[in-house]
C-alpha cells in the first residue's frame, strides 16, 4: 500500500523546494472522511486515493492535481461537498474534484444514458482544465489494477469502457505508458484465456530472442558510430494488446507477426534523425509503403518520430523508430513531459493543436442528444490513426484512417457536405467511398439539388459527418412520420365516426400531454414511427370526452384482439410500459439472455431486439431505439453461430461436436471447409440458454486439442 511519505518523496524528487502542506492537509482530510470504508480487496478505502495521488506524482504533476487526487472520491462517497472542498483547499482543487465526480445523484433511464452523461460532464470539465482528465486517468488506472475483486459482469463492463474511452484518451494526451497498461489490463479481463495464452507465448519467444535483440542493437550502434552519431538504441517488445489487435485485424497467428520488438534509435537533433534514417536504409532494405514521417507532420497528441520497417539481418521484418531525446520524452509522458500548469501557466499557441480533438468532442456533447450517438462519436474521435490531406489552397486537414471525401466535405461546411455529388483527388475524379491517403489534394464538387443518402453513413468515418448526415435524415424522417401519423390517425378517427379536424383544434394538446408527449406533433410522429398506435390516441380522446358507448365498444374490441394474438417470439424480453408488442430477435446478431440488448421499433413488425454491439445498431434511427431487458425464461433455447478454426486433422469435427454436446448444447447445423494453410474452418449453429451457457460452450471447444480460435458470429 502506498503511504503519504511515498507521495511526498516523489514530489520532492522533481520539486525539491515545494511546500507540500496542502497535500498533507488533503491526506488528513481524506483519511478522516473515508474512515471505516473498505475496498472490495479488504484494504482500507484510503489506499485508493493514495494510489491515485502517487500515479499523479509519478507524472510530475503540480500540487493542485495531487491534492485533487487525494480528494477525488470525497464528494461522491462521503458527506463532503464541493463547497467544503473549495473552502479548505481552494477553487483550483475544487474544480478538478468536481470535474472528476460522477453524476451519481441523478436517476437515468438506462446504463448507456448514465455512461454518456458522465462522459459529457468530464469533457466539459476537462475542456476548462485538462487536469480533470489526468486525475480521472489515474483513478481509472488504479481501479483497473484492482479490478479482479469486482463481479465478472462489472469487470467486463469497466474493462470494455476502459478500452473504448480511457485508453484512447490517454493516447490522445500522448501518455503512452498509461495507454499501454490500460489496454493490457482491459485485454486480460475481456479475453482472459487469449491473454494468458498470448502472454506465455510472447514471453517464451522474447526469452529465446534476447541474443537477437542484442545483436541488432550492437549493429546499429556501431554503424552510427562510424558516422560520428552518438545515440542510444533500445529494443522494446510491443505490448500484448497491440499484438492481439494486429493478429485479429490481419487474421494471422503469432508465428506470422514479425515485429514483436520495435527498435528505437534516440539521438540529439532532428538533423541527426534524418541522417540515421539514411544509414538504416543503407544497412537494411526498407519495406515499401512502411515509412512514416511524424517529425514533419506530428500526430495530434504532438507525437514525433520517424518510423520505418526494414528487412533485418535474418530476413525478418523489423520496425525501427528514430527520434530525439525530447521527442522520446513526449512520446512516453505526453502532456506531462512539458507540464503546462506549472506556476499556473495555460496552453501556449503552439500547443493548441494538441487539443483540436477536445474541441470536436465539445461540439458533439452539445449537438448529440441520443446517448448512443454521443458515445459512438466519442469513440470514433478518440482513435488515433490519422491521415493528412490538403485543400486546393494548401491548408492541411487531419482525418481518421479510412476517411472519405464525404468527411472532407462536411469538415468544410455542413451545406457543402449535404450537396456533395463528387470529388477530385489530385486532379482526378474519385468515388465518394474512396479512402483518403496522406498528401492527397481534395476538391469537392457540389450541386444545390443534391441531398444526403442514408448509404453515406456506411462510408463516413468522422463524427462530424455522421452527425450531420443523421441530423438531416432525422429531419426528413420526422416530416414523413408526421404526415404518416396524421394519415393513420385520420383513418382511425373516421373508423369510429369521430371528427379528426375538431380533435386537432380542441383536444389534441390535452391528449398529447396525457400520453406524456410535449407537443401534438410529437404524438403524431410517434404514431407514424409505430411507437404508439392510433387506437391509443382515440381511446385516450374518448376517455377525456366521456364517450361511454364508444369507450366500451373499443375495450371489447381490444379484448377480442388480444385473445387472437399469438405469443411473441421474443417472450424472454420485457419492454417497459408495453406488454402487447410483437417482438423479434434480430438474425443479424442473434442475442441470447445475458447479452446487453436494445430494441428497435420497425414499421408493421413490432420491435426487433439487437445486441448492443451489433454492427447494424449504429446505422439505426436513434428515435426508434428503446430500452429493453431480459426476463427469466427457463427452458427456452436461442440459436447462436460459432466459427471454429482448427488444425486440419482427422477427427476434429467429431471432437468439436462432442465438446458442444458435453456442454449441453444442441447442434442445429454444421458446415466445414479446409484452407490451403492446413487449417479447418467449422461453422456451427447451436442452441444455448443464455450468455453463461454460451461461455461454457466456447470454453469447452477451446479445450479441444488442435483448436486455434473460436468466435461468435454476428449472423445466423
Amino acid at each position: 500500500m502506498i503511504r503519504i511519505n511515498d507521495i511526498l518523496d516523489q514530489i520532492h524528487s522533481y520539486m525539491p523546494d515545494a511546500d507540500t502542506s496542502l497535500v498533507e492537509k488533503a491526506y488528513v482530510y481524506s483519511a478522516k472522511v473515508h474512515a471505516g470504508q473498505m475496498r472490495l480487496s479488504g484494504e482500507p478505502y484510503l489506499s485508493h486515493p493514495l494510489a491515485v495521488a502517487y500515479i499523479l506524482a509519478q507524472q510530475k504533476l503540480d500540487l493542485s492535481s495531487i491534492t485533487a487526487g487525494l480528494l477525488h472520491d470525497a464528494v461522491e462517497d462521503t458527506l463532503s461537498t464541493i463547497e467544503e472542498i473549495e473552502e479548505m483547499f481552494g477553487q483550483d482543487v475544487a474544480r478538478i474534484v468536481d470535474g472528476v465526480t460522477k453524476i451519481s445523484q441523478i436517476n437515468f433511464q438506462s446504463k448507456i444514458q448514465k455512461q454518456a452523461e458522465n462522459i459529457r460532464k468530464m469533457i466539459l470539465a476537462m475542456s476548462k482544465d485538462i487536469r480533470v482528465l489526468l486525475v480521472k486517468l489515474a483513478d481509472r488506472l488504479h481501479n483497473m489494477r484492482t479490478l479482479q475483486y469486482q463481479k465478472e459482469r462489472k469487470r467486463i463492463k469497466i474493462a470494455r469502457e476502459t478500452l473504448d474511452i480511457y485508453a484512447p484518451l490517454a493516447s490522445r494526451l500522448g501518455i503512452d505508458w498509461i495507454k499501454r497498461e490500460l489496454e493490457d489490463l482491459a485485454f486480460s479481463f475481456l479475453y482472459p484465456e487469449e491473454y494468458q495464452e498470448l502472454k506465455q507465448e510472447v514471453e517464451a519467444r522474447l526469452g529465446a530472442r534476447k541474443a537477437y535483440v542484442e545483436e541488432v542493437k550492437e549493429i546499429i550502434s556501431k554503424k552510427m558510430a562510424e558516422y560520428s552519431l552518438s545515440c542510444r538504441v533500445l529494443g522494446r517488445p510491443k505490448h500484448l494488446y497491440s499484438i492481439f489487435r494486429k493478429m485479429r485485424r490481419q487474421n494471422v497467428s503469432l508465428d506470422e507477426i514479425y515485429d514483436l520488438i520495435a527498435f528505437r534509435i534516440i539521438l540529439k537533433t532532428v538533423t541527426e534523425c534524418y541522417e540515421a534514417l539514411g544509414i538504416v536504409h543503407s544497412l537494411w532494405k526498407p519495406v515499401p509503403g512502411r515509412f512514416k514521417d511524424y517529425i514533419s507532420l506530428p500526430k495530434a497528441n504532438m507525437y514525433q518520430s520517424l518510423h520505418t520497417t526494414v528487412i533485418g539481418p535474418y530476413g525478418e521484418r523489423m520496425e525501427i523508430q528514430i527520434r530525439t531525446e525530447e521527442m522520446d520524452k513526449v512520446a512516453t509522458e505526453g502532456i506531462a513531459a512539458h507540464w503546462l500548469y506549472k506556476e499556473g501557466k495555460i496552453l501556449k499557441k503552439d500547443q493548441q493543436r494538441q487539443f483540436e480533438w477536445l474541441k470536436r468532442l465539445m461540439e458533439w456533447q452539445k449537438e448529440l442528444e441520443d446517448p448512443r450517438e454521443f458515445l459512438e462519436s466519442v469513440r470514433m474521435d478518440l482513435f488515433p490513426d490519422e491521415v493528412y490531406v490538403l485543400t486546393p489552397n494548401g491548408e492541411i486537414k487531419e482525418f481518421p484512417m479510412g476517411a472519405t471525401p464525404i468527411d472532407f466535405a462536411y469538415s468544410i461546411h455542413t451545406e457543402v457536405g449535404h450537396h456533395c455529388v463528387g470529388a477530385k483527388v489530385n486532379g482526378k475524379m474519385v468515388p465518394l467511398k474512396y479512402q483518403l491517403q496522406n498528401g492527397d489534394v481534395v476538391e469537392i464538387i457540389t450541386s444545390k439539388h443534391h441531398k444526403p443518402s442514408r448509404d453515406w453513413l456506411k462510408i463516413a468515418r468522422t463524427s462530424r459527418a455522421r452527425a450531420r448526415i443523421r441530423q438531416w435524415i432525422k429531419t426528413e424522417e420526422r416530416e414523413k412520420s408526421l404526415a404518416l401519423g396524421k394519415d393513420l390517425c385520420l383513418r382511425e378517427f373516421k373508423k369510429h365516426r369521430l371528427d379528426f379536424s375538431s380533435f386537432l383544434k380542441e383536444d389534441a394538446e390535452e391528449v398529447a400531454s396525457s400520453l406524456s408527449f410535449k407537443t401534438v406533433d410529437d404524438m403524431l410522429i410517434a404514431a407514424g414511427y409505430g411507437k404508439i398506435s392510433p387506437s391509443q390516441i382515440v381511446r385516450k380522446y374518448v376517455k377525456i370526452k366521456h364517450v361511454e358507448d364508444l369507450e366500451e365498444a373499443m375495450e371489447q374490441q381490444e379484448v377480442q384482439a388480444q385473445s387472437k394474438t399469438r405469443k411473441p417470439q421474443g417472450e424472454g424480453i420485457q419492454i417497459q410500459g408495453h406488454d402487447d408488442i410483437m417482438i423479434h430477435l434480430a438474425k443479424c446478431c442473434t442475442p441470447v439472455p445475458g447479452d446487453e440488448v436494445i430494441g428497435y421499433i420497425t414499421r408493421g413488425r413490432g420491435v426487433t431486439i439487437h445486441r448492443e454491439d451489433c454492427p447494424n445498431v449504429t446505422s439505426l434511427e436513434p428515435d426508434r431505439k428503446i430500452e429493453v431487458t431480459w426476463t427469466t425464461d427457463d427452458g427456452v433455447n436461442y440459436p447462436v453461430m460459432l466459427n471454429v478454426v482448427t488444425a486440419d486433422e482427422k477427427g476434429m469435427l467429431a471432437a468439436v461436436s462432442n465438446a458442444i454436446s458435453a456442454a449441453e448444447a444442441n447442434i442445429l447445423e454444421a458446415k466445414v471447409y479446409t484452407s490451403p494453410d492446413n487449417s479447418a474452418h467449422f461453422t456451427f449453429v447451436a442452441e444455448v440458454r443464455d450468455s453463461t451457457h454460451l461461455k461454457k460452450v466456447i470454453s469447452g471447444i477451446k479445450k479441444v486439442n488442435g483448436v486455434m480460435r473460436v468466435d461468435r458470429q454476428t449472423s445466423v
